[in-house]
């Protein structure tokens, strides 16, 4: 997958299908695939939905099968998981799981791969997993791979569907061990800098530096998470962008819960303390009309080189959200044939 960087990069969606205040899981789903088809439409390159559980603002646990029904409501866009937390399952139930959507939707499932359990550990014990399942990240990595590819001589166990699908697989990180991984591995790598920007420079150094060709891909690809809420005047995404805020606030307290609606004045609502950490959580984010978007992210992209960015957008008025999707459309638009 590699880039022209006389152009500008793909423009992607990251969905947490969020349930906002007010709203069930089933509305943030439906959502989920109206969001999908707008995307498509303009032109986004893919659609991911990510894994979480024991998270009433996030409605993505069960990935595969929202996958699944985004992608039956769509027809050209590609549509994975950024991503599935695989020591939360073994790798050949997401071999079956992936490849039985490879199956139904052919070339158009990505599979980017996480090592964090995407949850607290009370719920990884539900999910009946082991918590230093974490350290088997590398191996159970290569074990879906091989599963994933051509069945060979004496081969036992097999994916059924999935085997010699070649599905293309990613990796996904916050710090430098992905960024290590997915170079060894040869694979693409997507940093999750729309919530841990701090180790980003340095992750996309490691990983460039240190990359190894592969079957999949002959160079590095490094993908790029950034949140946008762009809206007519600065003043209005502003305030649509204290959702997010409010929900890092929260984050911070240990206060989860669905995705607040927008306030007038966000500093009545956290502390310095607060502020301070959320604002460092959320500094890869892009708020504003279209033309502070623009310099926000030209300036975002000259800085980090990035192959493709993926975009998160904690709206709460579904309606906005995809308008400031729309509205970086025609920003990325005019980046290109300014290009």
């Amino acid at each position: 997958m590699p880039t022209d960087h006389t152009a500008r990069p793909p423009l992607s969606v990251l969905d947490l299908a969020p349930v906002p205040e007010g709203s069930t899981p089933g509305d943030a789903l439906r959502n989920t695939l109206d969001l999908a088809r707008h995307a498509e439409r303009l032109g986004y390159r893919r659609y991911w939905l990510a894994e979480h559980h024991n998270m009433t603002g996030i409605a993505s646990a069960a990935t595969p099968v929202v996958i699944g029904h985004v992608a039956a409501g769509t027809a050209t866009i590609r549509v994975g998981a950024g991503g599935i937390m695989l020591p939360n399952h073994s790798p050949l139930v997401i071999a079956e799981q992936f490849g039985t959507l490879e199956a139904l939707f052919p070339g158009r499932i990505d599979l980017g791969l996480g090592r964090a359990p995407g949850t607290d550990q009370m719920t990884l014990r539900a999910l009946r997993r082991d918590p230093s399942g974490a350290e088997q990240f590398p191996q159970d990595g290569l074990e879906l791979q091989a599963l994933l590819g051509p069945v060979q001589p004496g081969q036992g166990g097999q994916a059924v569907p999935g085997a010699g699908s070649n599905g293309p697989l990613g990796i996904l990180g916050s710090s430098l061990f992905g960024a290590q991984l997915a170079a060894a591995f040869g694979l693409p790598y997507a940093f999750a800098s729309h919530f841990a920007p701090d180790a980003l420079m340095r992750a996309l150094q490691v990983y460039r530096e240190n990359f190894t060709p592969s079957a999949q891909l002959d160079r590095p690809y490094a993908m790029v998470g950034v949140n946008v809420v762009a809206a007519e005047t600065d003043a209005e995404a502003r305030r649509l962008f204290t959702s997010a805020q409010q929900s890092f606030a929260r984050l911070i307290r240990g206060t989860r819960g669905q995705l607040p609606p927008p306030i007038d004045d966000i500093e009545s609502f956290w502390s310095p303390l607060e502020k301070a950490q959320a604002m460092n959580m959320l500094s890869c984010s892009f708020v504003g009309s279209a033309e502070t978007v623009r310099r926000g992210l030209d300036s975002f992209l000259a800085e980090t080189g990035a192959d493709e960015i993926m975009v998160a957008s904690a709206i709460h008025d579904h309606a906005a959200r995809v308008r400031s999707y729309e509205i970086l459309a025609e920003v990325h638009g005019a980046l290109r044939a300014a290009a």
